[in-house]
């Protein structure tokens, strides 16, 4: 996610010491619903007595997120939209397989008018506990079990929250003539019933029915239309690989589809409100350019077509949603350098942070951290302000950051999206190139998205996997640049000062 270019405000926080670790979730083979309820996985243990599945993963900054005692093999997502900031109806089958024996599970579910929830097509009883939905199914299910959750449920498009941080509004952003959907971080519970944390991904298929004249869009490829009786049309979408809950994308409205190709035939597709196709054309078709420029330098695009997704709507930010970036129409029709900043940053967002996942909430460093220095890099090399002057900035401004808003793996659920995870993540990506050289600095880049395409990596798999490529430790130069108080000296510039802190 990039913010829209302008001041972001400061608030102080104490950062928060974030030591557990977090279980690495199991990744999707997108493999469908085995018959049955309850049938166990091979080499499963039915033994133990089912209990609760917890209603978080343990993540410290938020703790509910996500939930315990099960892993999502597939969402089926239905939507019934029928015009503006209109209830409609809409339901979600939800495919997993239980990792305990459970006697109930939660899925995080906030706002929306609840009808009824089946598992393996029995009723059970639901019950809302704040943004959790516990369900408690009419007969325990083993661990291995494979099951199948439906919920049925009136959506309320106008349901949004707000963060006192870049993020802003979030969840359905309204549009004049339908919808957009920004999820991040944790929006995805008021769209849908979700299994909802950055590091807990699946396969997701969209079925989304739209009144005459208006289309819809949703992550990955368009498998087919149906045209109704009533003359309202069914899309249906495929994710095609698995999806964290935030980055799903679900849009409505009067579009027009781009179609263009990017490096080695790759499907480039834009969704474009048809009053702004000709009006954003220009930037627009930089995506090409944009994709050879990051595959040279982080390897292959990881995922199976890209576009963009234009808000015609007064969004704060542009996102890095799965295979479709959503950009503020404002971000395309500005200044071309602006408007490359940020289809470089959320492009970027596909190798870093939606391929590799992270592993918890204060890891969001090295998504935008990234995301932010090799937008600060294609800017230095395409008429923008220059990388080091950019980062000489950063440098100076980096104390008051860490007082304000936590080191940059030390963030609260307050900071998470503060300046400090942009360009003060950024900067520490440009010590460590600093300390190794460009050309160490380059290999330990491809290497970290090639070894974890497609998994979940945090801020200790980073520094492992930087030390092996610099051959040395480099986790006593780092810590202090993740953690702590105080800004480190920058290597080979020992002419840069910190400006004092100021409360």
């Amino acid at each position: 996610m990039k913010a829209v270019t302008g001041a972001v405000t400061l608030a102080t926080a104490v950062a928060v010491a974030a030591a557990a670790t977090l279980a690495r979730n199991a990744e999707s083979d997108g493999a469908g619903p085995r018959p049955g309820h309850g049938t166990p996985a091979p080499g499963a243990s039915a033994g133990a007595a089912p209990a609760p599945g917890a209603p978080g993963i343990g993540d410290p900054l938020m703790p509910n997120a996500g939930n315990g005692g099960y892993t999502v093999r597939r969402y089926t997502l239905d939507f019934d939209w029928r015009a503006p900031r209109t209830p409609f109806e809409a339901g979600a089958t939800i495919s997993a397989t239980a990792t305990q024996a459970l006697s109930r599970f939660d899925l995080d579910f906030a706002g929306n008018a609840l009808h009824r929830v089946t598992v393996d097509g029995a009723p059970a009883a639901a019950e809302r506990h704040g943004d959790e939905l516990v369900v408690t199914p009419a007969r325990p299910i083993p661990r291995g079990g494979a099951f199948t959750v439906r919920v049925a449920y009136t959506a309320d498009p106008t349901q949004g929250r707000h963060r006192d941080d870049a993020i802003q509004n979030y969840g359905w952003v309204p549009t004049a003539d339908g919808t957009v959907v920004c999820a991040q971080p944790d929006g995805a519970k008021m769209i849908f019933p979700a299994n909802d944390h950055p590091s807990l991904r699946a396969p997701v298929t969209f079925r989304i029915t739209t009144p005459p004249g208006l289309s819809a869009v949703a992550n990955g490829r368009l498998v087919g239309t149906t045209r109704r009786p009533d003359g309202r049309t069914r899309w249906t979408y495929d994710s095609e690989q698995p999806i964290a809950a935030q980055l799903v994308q679900m849009a409505i409205g009067r579009f027009t589809f781009v179609d263009s190709e990017g490096p080695r035939g790759l499907p480039v597709r834009d969704v474009v409100p048809d009053g702004l196709v000709a009006d954003t054309e220009e930037y627009r078709s930089l995506t090409p350019d944009h994709l050879a420029w990051l595959e040279e330098r982080l390897g292959p695009y990881p995922f199976r077509r890209y576009g963009v997704l234009v808000g015609d709507t007064d969004l704060p930010v542009a996102l890095e949603t799965q295979s479709l970036s959503v950009l503020p129409r404002d971000d395309l029709l500005g200044d071309r350098v602006d408007a490359e900043r940020d289809l470089v940053h959320e492009l970027t967002h596909h190798w870093t942070g939606d391929s590799v996942a992270i592993r918890r909430w204060s890891d969001l460093w090295l998504s935008e951290g990234h995301a932010r220095f090799y937008e600060r890099l294609y800017s230095d090399e395409h008429g923008g302000t220059g990388l080091e002057s950019a980062m000489r900035a950063a440098y100076e401004q980096h104390d008051q950051w860490r007082h304000d808003e936590g080191a940059p793996a030390e963030p609260t659920e307050a900071t998470l999206f503060k300046v400090m995870r942009y360009d003060g993540s950024a900067l520490v990506l440009f010590a460590l190139r600093e300390k190794v050289g460009e050309e160490t600095f380059e290999k330990i880049e491809r290497a970290w998205v090639g070894t974890y395409q497609g998994r979940v990596a945090g801020t200790r798999d980073f520094v492992a996997l930087a030390s092996r490529f610099a051959g040395e430790d480099l986790a006593p130069f780092l810590t202090p640049w993740l953690y702590g108080a105080h800004t480190p000296p920058m290597p080979g510039h020992p002419d840069w000062r910190v400006d004092p802190v100021e409360d």
